[in-house]
């Protein structure tokens, strides 16, 4: 017969030790071991809840927490200490119990009296998020204004729009950029959302119906920084809503790094050449010494499927889970952990790229200039004169044939012509139709023109302290 170890925070009905492989395969310490300062701040919290129900002495709370402090300020001056002395804790709660009794004897145990570890890792994990979602919102908002500050310094740039991957209207530089950065803001708003999901305290509840000694919850939810409790024992220990708001933003950054890293391995291939790599984030080729790589783009837009499939995990986990704990949600941190490191790495990365991109104003103004480009300008201009769009679209689509068949920019054709189509173009159309008009021509709020651009960029920087600061 195996002999159990008295080391374990559970056993007293079991006569055997786990098989050893099973012992390692539930063990948690090893990603939950990040959740340290959360627990270490949880502990003290609950050191000080409970001298308020006569628990503790003003003394043994004294001591306890400055064990507490002792304990974290090893584990973060010596992290192989957490390793060496942890290597048989399960958890990152057995660990800090572990390490209490060895600085503090007995008294070490009762920090535990009346609660559970379910509720200790929803509070632990918790405060993670809430501190992830603010160290996201911080470094999306330097990308935001690497954003502003290329479209401000691009201003009057022309480029060709796209939809369908073909060339469309003539679009400013700089409001290219900015829709990207408009995205971005989305995200600020969703990992606001998701810090505000997280923040209702669990501590009190139990293993899954409460506690038993009249503990001042609201008190505990305070001294961590939380705006209330949650309001259903059950319910608290096994809600990872909060877990899945943080990988949902997290999805949507992501996402829409990978789109903009799209965007940018096209702008750097020969067929573009809308941008010049910066060396410090491309990389060269192993055989074929001309190359330049965009391989920070890539890499961005090849992890991002890294974070999705964190949140599918996740959901997949939760979906056929009966009510209350169950050792399931173990596997919630793992992947959201990485989702999160990721994501930080990725938005750096983005943010020194678009720093140091240089931009070929005269390829985008060239390819902007396309007459193609100015197709919907002249159905416009039909409209101006009285012909109904429908057919003014029509109208148009005939000449660009017609140009077509004659080998011809649809632009060369002569006046006499254009009228042959429509007797509704006059003298004043060839001078009116220019790329600087076509894109003037777009004033209204959120359009492309020169004024509505730099309106938009007021617009953004004065959201963005809002935006960013907020909890």
């Amino acid at each position: 017969m195996t002999e159990r170890k008295d080391s374990k925070l559970w056993g007293g009905r079991f006569e055997r030790a786990p098989d050893a492989r099973f012992g390692a395969f539930q063990r948690s310490l090893v990603f939950d071991r990040r959740l340290l300062p959360q627990e270490i701040a949880v502990d003290r919290a609950w050191a000080k809840a409970l001298e308020q129900i006569g628990i503790f002495t003003a003394t043994e709370v004294k001591e306890t927490l400055a064990a507490l402090d002792k304990i974290a300020q090893r584990a973060e001056s010596d992290p192989a200490w957490v390793e060496s002395f942890g290597a048989d804790a399960e958890d990152v709660h057995h660990f800090v119990e572990k390490a209490l009794v060895e600085e503090l004897g007995p008294l070490g145990w009762r920090l535990h009296t009346g609660r559970s570890r379910n509720e200790l890792v929803a509070t632990d994990f918790r405060l993670f998020v809430i501190c992830a979602a603010a160290q996201t919102k911080s470094s999306l908002f330097a990308l935001i204004n690497a954003l502003l500050a290329q479209a401000k310094g691009k201003l009057g740039v022309p480029m060709a729009g796209m939809t369908h991957m073909q060339h469309a209207q003539p679009i400013l530089l700089s409001h290219f950029l900015l829709a990207h950065a408009e995205a971005f803001t989305r995200d600020l708003t969703r990992l606001q959302n998701a810090a505000a999901s997280a923040d209702a305290c669990p501590m009190g509840s139990g293993a899954l119906a409460g506690n038993s000694f009249a503990i001042d919850r609201a008190a505990i939810a305070c001294d961590l920084g939380f705006s209330k409790i949650t309001a259903n024992s059950l319910d608290a220990v096994s809600d990872r809503d909060f877990a899945l708001d943080y990988l949902f933003a997290l999805s949507g950054v992501a996402t829409h790094l990978s789109r903009i890293a799209e965007d940018f391995v096209l702008f750097a291939s020969q067929e573009f050449s809308y941008v010049i790599l910066p060396d410090e984030y491309s990389t060269g080729s192993s055989l074929m010494p001309q190359k330049k790589n965009p391989d920070c783009w890539e890499l961005i837009r090849g992890k991002t499927g890294r974070i999705t499939g964190a949140l599918v995990g996740l959901l997949t986990t939760l979906k056929g889970l009966p009510t209350g704990y169950q050792r399931d949600l173990q596997e919630d941190k793992e992947a959201l952990f990485s989702a999160h490191d990721q994501v930080d790495d990725m938005l750096a990365i983005a943010t020194g790229a678009i720093k140091t991109t240089a931009f070929r104003d005269d390829r985008l103004r060239s390819l902007a200039s396309d007459p193609a480009l100015l197709a919907t300008e002249a159905a416009d201009y039909l409209v101006r004169k009285g012909v109904p769009f429908r057919q003014a679209h029509d109208l148009v689509g005939k000449i660009l044939k017609e140009a077509e068949s004659q080998q011809k920019l649809w632009t060369e054709l002569p006046l006499d012509e254009l009228r042959r189509i429509s007797p509704a173009f006059a003298e004043d159309f060839a001078s009116g139709l220019t790329i600087e008009g076509a894109v003037e021509s777009k004033k209204v709020p959120g359009g492309t023109a020169l004024e509505s651009v730099r309106a938009a960029i007021v617009d953004l920087e004065s959201r963005l302290p809002r935006e960013a600061g907020a909890k």
